[in-house]
């Protein structure tokens, strides 16, 4: 049996060296200082100097054969080192690569193995131990683990990327200028003026607001809530006002308030030309729009308020930044006037937009023709459900998320029990989570640029629990 002798240094890491039997003649005792030398593939014995031997001399052994060492990240040869210079140095990550060995590394190579494996991941490793390997329950889990990582960092990196460049409220040191004496939008209650304001060498482009001649008196509660309210994708956030006489020439009267995003158009004039196009497109674009609103109606629940009338001329689409061109707009809800106090009732209680986001949703699907799509189909059947069951502006968003991205009905057969239905909840969600993060990393590597509807697809399976896609589906198939 070979036992554990004094530990040899390769490359900064320490490593045992089986100490062999005791056998006549003995073998030489090279010092600490010479132990890598028969490692240089030039040299394969080398002669030492009379005061490098044991005090018992022995005849020298044969010179080894020359043989050619692989360097695929091989340890990296280093200088001669001396017992004086040696300090301890914390392990290092094992190169996990092939790499050129001696017979006293293969003798001993079993007990020097990681007992974690990082394959390459050193900022977040798998955790999975040798033992592992062998499980494939293990292994499944450790890899859902890292693809909803890696889901979570994409999506926070998209959020960064949309919501980024917010201009933030207005100070003294302020200075604006008019950009156009004309509105770049228009809504129902509001018209929408270019401002630049800038401080220093930092300037940002924002909207006054300027209320129409004979519009509707706004809710005080619900200027002062829209006020304070933190940045949200899908709420239209201000910054401050601009006092009055602070632009010459402006075409209004009176301090008016400042809005961060510049919109395009309405959701109305937009529907204008959608509808247009063809079913199954223009039924997407609405499935998109419609949850983008219930995101926002969703907030206002939480903070116990709801919107007392939906109107599509208040609802105002921005281009998102740092997306493609292509794809679907931003919604922002913008009629804060109309918004009032509503304290959030017990759980499952009647959500307070259900019936309106019911008039909405059937009124757009009837300006396209009708269309036989199992999304359209679903939307026809949400519609309903909305004025029936009346679900919270949360349980809407979750069904909107499954018709759009699934799981649809096909998981749950007519008739069939509820338990294997749920059961397959999980392992349709693992399996779309790596899909979806295949899918973006081929279009990162070809270049193209992230759209709005990736960055909701990966909010949507980011959130997702088993629990929370049952709810969805039992909303719109029970």
């Amino acid at each position: 049996m070979l036992e554990m002798g004094k530990p040899r240094l390769r490359g900064g890491v320490t490593y045992p060296v089986p100490t062999p039997p005791v056998l006549n003649p003995p073998r030489l005792s090279l010092p600490a200082g010479e132990i890598r030398a028969h490692l240089l593939p030039s040299k394969a014995c080398r002669l030492r100097t009379p005061g490098s031997l044991s005090t018992n001399p022995q005849p020298l052994p044969p010179p080894l054969p020359k043989k050619i060492l692989t360097r695929t990240q091989s340890l990296p040869t280093r200088r001669t080192l001396h017992p004086s210079s040696i300090q301890v140095q914390p392990p290092r990550r094992p190169f996990l690569g092939s790499h050129s060995v001696d017979k006293s590394q293969a003798a001993v190579g079993p007990a020097c193995l990681p007992a974690e494996l990082t394959f390459g991941l050193a900022d977040a490793p798998l955790g999975l131990s040798l033992r592992d390997l062998h499980s494939p329950e293990a292994v499944h889990t450790a890899l859902a683990a890292r693809q909803l990582q890696g889901l979570r960092t994409i999506y926070a990196r998209l959020r960064a990327r949309l919501m980024g460049g917010h201009p933030g409220p207005c100070h003294p040191g302020h200075s604006f200028r008019l950009l156009d004496s004309s509105p770049c939008a228009e809504s129902g209650d509001a018209l929408y003026y270019r401002v630049v304001r800038a401080h220093e060498d930092a300037w940002h482009i924002l909207v006054a607001k300027v209320p129409k001649p004979g519009a509707d008196v706004p809710h005080p509660w619900g200027l002062e809530l829209q006020a304070s309210l933190s940045p949200h994708f899908n709420l239209q956030g201000l910054c401050g006002l601009v006092p009055e006489g602070t632009l010459p020439g402006a075409p209004w009267r009176g301090a008016v308030a400042l809005a961060a995003e510049v919109p395009e158009r309405t959701v109305a004039q937009w529907l204008a030309e959608a509808c247009t196009q063809p079913p199954e497109e223009f039924v997407w674009a609405v499935a998109l729009l419609l949850l983008q609103l219930s995101a926002a109606l969703k907030f206002l629940e939480a903070w116990g308020a709801a919107l007392v009338e939906l109107r599509p001329e208040n609802l105002l689409l921005v281009a998102p930044r740092g997306c493609a061109t292509t794809g679907p707009p931003r919604l922002l809800l913008t009629d804060f006037g109309r918004v009032c106090l509503q304290p959030p009732g017990p759980p499952g209680s009647p959500g307070p937009h259900a019936p309106q986001l019911g008039s909405f949703l059937r009124a757009l699907l009837s300006l396209a023709a009708p269309s036989t799509t199992p999304l359209a189909a679903g939307l026809e059947l949400l519609a309903a459900q909305l004025t029936r069951l009346r679900p919270s502006a949360s349980r809407t968003r979750g069904a909107l998320q499954a018709l759009l991205w699934g799981p649809g009905p096909e998981l749950r057969g007519r008739g069939a029990p509820l338990g294997p239905w749920l059961r397959a909840l999980g392992p349709w969600l693992r399996v779309r989570r790596g899909l979806l993060v295949l899918r973006l990393a081929e279009r990162a590597a070809g270049g193209e640029a992230p759209s709005l509807e990736d960055w909701l697809c990966c909010e949507y399976l980011a959130e997702a629990t088993e629990s929370s896609m049952g709810q969805a589906l039992a909303l719109l198939w029970d």
